[in-house]
């Protein structure tokens, strides 16, 4: 029997979909899977442990279940540990991220992985986040981590740091894969890529359909207007640095000087995104609850196994052994040549039953790795500037992000980051020094 922890189990989507897929596995079946959450979860924290004792009981697995708020206690022994924390659950925590920015010019859509808006989401988890590698590294030092809380390359980064080798995961490269495919009436089956970069900017190195290069009929597809009004900033990436890119085109016009700097160009390009997030999450949690009693209500449950990477990973290291490849988020040590080492990168990884195995990339091409390194540095400086507890690190993170460095001056920027650090003064224990 595994013990396998997930904790922010109050992910209710995430947790019953990863625990289902975890438990498909004849090596896993068995597992004894716990959940944690702070009290502010609880609710969705038990709704998962009933939805997935339900499942259990539908697919006659072996395994049990748990939920607890006793993180010590379910990280004692642990074989595996599934991180998926949000350490502001509320919009007024985290709306001011968006809102402040705003004002300095800066528009924002999700505001959760980089920019102004990502370090300081970061800055108010690194308590709970160092809370969670102490007892990782004291109750279960050799159990295999994966990361799912944004902002991912701070987080991971942050959790080796703190002495943890933790292995960040994303839904980019999988979803994007399979959108350029359905451009070009490809099955999956028959598609191959490489693709590597940082967090929501890697980019599809290669991209082949039955070992043929696949790009001049995805920039074929491109010219569909349709095609072209749905991501019209990943395509204009395409045309200019010559490859796709994974995240979608929101999220991709945050991290970069070419899109938002001017509202001719927001509207060009993706029109009415301001704080995309903001809206999106307030919808959710207005129908959250009535959503979750329909799923706990229903007599039956899907036992298939979804496209999450975790489970797959847990069963490559854990479980039966069979080898899975994946995109995972690592520690660059000379993987990618041409960024720096010691920042966190995308790459492809193979599951064994000898780890986590990450593979050798070399250089990108040179105008991907100039975008990439900027955005590396500034994740890196602001984990840097958190452990130091050194409010100027933050600011030279600010000032060199893309967006932020696209739109303010640096005396502007200076005020945006002490305005965002007084804010901040209750959640980031140093905010005020």
């Amino acid at each position: 029997m595994k013990k396998i922890v997930i904790i922010g189990a109050g992910s209710f989507n995430f947790t019953r979909a990863i625990s289902r897929d975890i438990l498909t596995f004849p090596a896993l079946a068995d597992s004894k899977l716990v959940f944690v959450d702070i009290p502010e979860g609880e609710e969705y924290m038990r709704a998962s442990e009933k939805i997935v004792e339900k499942t259990i009981r539908q697919g006659g697995y072996p395994a049990t279940v748990e939920a607890t708020f006793d993180r010590r206690a379910a990280l004692d022994g642990a074989d595996a540990v599934i991180i998926t924390i949000r350490n502001d659950l509320t919009i007024d925590a985290w709306e001011p991220d968006i809102t402040i920015p705003k004002k300095y010019g800066i528009d924002v859509v999700i505001g959760d992985s980089r920019g102004p808006s990502g370090i300081f989401r970061f800055l108010r988890s690194a308590p709970a986040l160092k809370a969670i590698a102490d007892d990782i590294r004291e109750l279960c030092p050799n159990a295999i981590v994966l990361n799912y809380t944004n902002p991912m390359c701070m987080v991971t980064s942050y959790m080796h740091h703190n002495g943890v080798n933790a292995m960040g995961l994303c839904h980019s490269v999988q979803g994007t894969s399979q959108m350029l495919a359905k451009w070009i009436g490809a099955d999956m089956k028959d598609v191959t890529y490489r693709c590597a970069g940082i967090n929501h900017q890697a980019f599809f190195l290669e991209f082949k359909v039955g070992g043929e290069d696949a790009y001049p009929a995805i920039f074929e597809a491109a010219k569909r207007p349709e095609i072209y009004k749905s991501e019209a900033v990943r395509i204009e990436m395409m045309r200019g640095l010559g490859y796709f890119v994974t995240e979608s085109s929101g999220h991709n016009s945050e991290y970069n000087a070419w899109f938002r700097k001017r509202q001719d160009l927001i509207d060009r390009y993706i029109p009415d995104s301001y704080a995309s997030s903001v809206r999106t999450v307030g919808e959710r949690n207005r129908t959250r609850n009535e959503k979750m009693a329909e799923i706990l209500a229903k007599d039956t449950i899907d036992l298939k196994r979804g496209n999450e990477y975790a489970a797959s990973i847990l069963n490559a290291v854990i479980g039966d052994g069979t080898p899975y490849e994946f995109n995972g988020n690592v520690v660059n040590t000379g993987l990618i040549t041409n960024l720096p080492n010691g920042v966190i990168v995308e790459v492809p990884v193979v599951a064994t039953k000898n780890g986590l195995l990450p593979t050798y990339i070399g250089d990108l091409p040179r105008q991907i790795s100039a975008l990439n390194t900027v955005n590396a540095q500034n994740d890196e400086l602001a984990v840097e500037g958190c452990i130091a507890e050194d409010r100027e690190m933050i600011y030279h993170a600010v000032i060199n992000d893309p967006l932020s460095a696209a739109v303010c001056s640096l005396d502007e920027l200076r005020h945006m980051v002490d305005e965002m650090f007084e804010q901040n003064k209750n959640t980031i224990p140093w905010a005020v020094k």
